[in-house]
């Protein structure tokens, strides 16, 4: 986790589940470089770029492995089950 997490609690935040095949890997490619400004240059085209402004206000936060994903959705929703059926119905999306 974050040493300085001031900026993090620092307004509302909207926290999303993704589940799909590869889902870590295809939403950091989404977000780009944790580094906004660096993100502007090399992934002008992702989230971070188009609305972060440096690497501790980057707009979004992506999980770096499947373990630190599953530690955070066990954080915020501590009655998700992985795997759920009707997402699994939805695995083309």
């Amino acid at each position: 986790m974050c040493v300085n997490c001031i900026f993090e609690t620092s307004g509302p935040v909207l926290v999303m589940v993704l589940e799909k095949r590869n889902a870590v890997s295809d939403w950091r490619d989404l977000i780009g470089p944790t580094d906004a400004e660096k993100a502007k240059i090399s992934h002008p085209h992702s989230i971070r770029a188009l609305c972060g402004k440096n690497s501790q206000k980057n707009c979004v936060h992506g999980s770096d492995s499947t373990s630190s994903a599953e530690r955070e959705i066990k954080f915020f929703f501590k009655d998700v089950v992985s795997g759920d059926i009707a997402t699994q119905q939805h695995d083309e999306l």
